[in-house]
């Protein structure tokens, strides 16, 4: 699939009404049952209205369930603003929808958070069972006094399989009793997994996983044999530079829905094209 141009999008979303038109197509096709009546395939829409109506007068609205439900802002303009954060590399700031919508910013700064969670939604989370590496970092915070570096900053513990999909959670603390329970739900005991030499990592072997590795930064050992986290350790990078470059800084409120976007960013990397598609495929 080639790339989807700005022209190709609105020459394709040329209006509100075609928006409205694939949603209903996407989440009720053509053979949609109606809950009152019955019957199939009797809905028509309903003139200045975005809502489709049965033959027998019950009316479905297609933005039920969606990040648009609730809003007054034009729907060609929300799938544009999902245009935009499927073609870029570093996210959307709130100014920019601002900029490009024509919207308050306290509308673009919304569409923003409703999209992120979306992304995220639509992306999901899985089970790992390759060859794992795990890593937690600091993220966020505005202090620039050394005493409290840490302090106002969020922990994200991060799971990334070779050549797959990567995960990433917003956590109080790098305890055992918090990060252990993560792994155990979200990586095969089978997996092979490389962390470094962090204390929260040693109950691995006790609970079955016989094929967990580490390396030690502390003695400037950072490869050994098959085991190393320069994967996670590289998207850290990428995403702390993203967020400084892009918004500057962003909340702990807020932290784990701008990871979902760069979490879907990241494992749609291998079909850039087909970003938007799927956020369009999956309401």
């Amino acid at each position: 699939m080639s790339e989807f141009t700005i022209l190709q999008f609105f020459e394709r979303f040329p209006n509100d009404d075609v928006c409205l038109e694939h949603l209903w197509s996407v989440k009720f096709g053509n053979q949609y049952k109606c809950p009152k009546c019955q019957k199939e395939g009797k809905f028509h829409r309903v003139k200045k209205r975005p809502v489709f109506e049965c033959q027998c007068g019950y009316q479905v609205s297609p933005m039920a369930g969606t990040p648009f439900e609730k809003s007054r802002t034009p729907l060609r303009k929300w799938f544009y603003a999902m245009y935009l954060f499927t073609t870029s590399r570093h996210g959307v700031p709130a100014k920019e929808l601002q900029r490009q919508l024509g919207v308050t910013y306290k509308t673009a700064w919304r569409m923003g958070h409703e999209i992120r969670k979306y992304m995220t939604e639509t992306d999901g989370d899985g089970m790992y069972g390759g060859h794992v590496e795990m890593d937690e970092t600091y993220i966020g915070g505005q202090s620039e006094d050394q005493s409290m570096k840490f302090k106002d900053k969020s922990v994200v513990f991060g799971i990334l399989e070779r050549n797959g999909y990567v995960q990433t959670y917003v956590i109080p603390d790098r305890k055992v009793k918090t990060i252990g329970p993560i792994i155990k739900k979200r990586v095969n005991k089978n997996a092979i997994v490389s962390t470094d030499e962090a204390t929260c990592y040693r109950f691995m072997k006790k609970a079955g996983y016989d094929y967990h590795g580490k390396v030690c930064h502390e003695y400037g050992e950072y490869v050994k044999g098959i085991h190393h986290t320069n994967g996670i350790e590289g998207y850290w990078s990428r995403l702390k530079a993203s967020i400084r470059g892009t918004h500057i800084h962003v909340s702990k409120k807020h932290l784990p829905k701008y990871l979902g976007e760069f979490e879907y960013r990241y494992n749609m990397r291998k079909s850039p094209s087909w970003m938007f598609e799927r956020l369009l495929g999956a309401f």
